[in-house]
């Protein structure tokens, strides 16, 4: 009777079990799913924001009762609000830190940066640069952004342009700096975990700085592109964007990973450096940043884990 009973009870404890784990295995598919999407879905979360940021700048604007375009005093309060708010963003997600602001010049400028996958880091910085500085960075963006619905007053507002010569001109003789990365599109797709720079043959940059006889400050991010990638086959998007010229990939990340800003030492004005050599010498510099301030091939984990070392003593 005993070893009757002790099997009856050794059979239900078996049937619990058995029942707890098809439960958590459930429960960890269902994480494991969650975490997926969730890896997937929060790269358009930052393009709710845009719109979001575009709808409260269209409300600002509307209240205003301003009928005539809007001059940079009418923005200020506006742009301090936005800069705030993306820093704080910046410093609670990603620790951001900016180094070598000391080599932006207080005149004209044209900064060269590295394109991540998505470049919040360029945002990150936009913010910060204006928080010290009180200086709007211009930016030059892929022509797409231009044509999203909504995003026209927004554009305005955070001085982004089409990239025409005859704007970077304008904007470089009012005493403007300017962001631009040679990469573009191209590079934030098609980049990968190595960092390496994809530029192909484009030296537009280096003809607008000689022209404005401006120097070329260059800038990198650690760990952008541990933040957010593209996946690895990609022969759709690149027949897309090669052949329409359609910046589209079903990008994926959003870890809280450490992003360090370096901004490297200026490429006077020489009036003797050609177009060819501005260019190389630019796409050197900012290799060199790269190769000096991230580990190379990157790693999601490894720049998640960086979140916990003692910040670097800002320049």
């Amino acid at each position: 009777m005993i070893s009757i009973s002790f099997s009856s009870h050794i059979l239900e404890q078996w049937n619990v079990m058995e029942y707890l784990g098809t439960y958590l295995n459930h429960g960890v598919t269902k994480v494991v799913m969650a975490s997926i999407l969730t890896f997937y879905l929060l790269p358009w979360m930052l393009l709710i924001f845009g719109f979001l940021s575009s709808l409260l700048i269209v409300i600002y604007y509307r209240n205003s009762k301003l009928k005539t375009n809007c001059s940079d005093d009418f923005w200020d309060n506006a742009r301090q609000t936005w800069a705030y708010l993306y820093d704080l963003y910046a410093r609670m997600w990603h620790g951001y830190e900016l180094h070598g602001l000391e080599n932006i010049p207080e005149g004209p400028g044209v900064v060269i940066f590295y394109h991540g996958a998505i470049p919040v880091d360029y945002v990150f910085f936009v913010a910060r640069y204006f928080i010290l500085t009180h200086r709007m960075c211009v930016s030059v963006v892929d022509h797409v952004l231009h044509k999203l619905p909504g995003f026209k007053l927004l554009l305005e507002f955070l001085k982004v342009l089409h990239g025409t010569r005859e704007e970077c001109m304008n904007a470089l003789k009012n005493g403007e700096l300017v962001g631009i990365a040679p990469g573009g599109a191209r590079e934030a797709f098609f980049s990968d975990k190595t960092y390496r720079l994809v530029w192909d043959h484009r030296k537009g940059f280096a003809h607008l700085a000689i022209d404005a006889k401006v120097p070329v400050i260059p800038m990198f991010t650690e760990n952008i592109r541990e933040a957010y990638r593209a996946p690895k086959e990609r022969k759709l998007s690149r027949w897309l964007y090669d052949t329409y010229r359609l910046p589209v990939a079903l990008l994926f990340g959003g870890l809280p990973v450490k992003f360090r800003t370096y901004i490297g030492e200026p490429i006077p004005y020489d009036p003797n450096m050609t177009v060819e050599e501005l260019a190389e010498k630019t796409k050197t510099a900012v290799q060199n940043l790269i190769q000096s301030h991230q580990q190379i091939p990157g790693s999601m984990w490894k720049a998640l884990l960086a979140r916990f070392d003692k910040p670097q003593k800002i320049d």
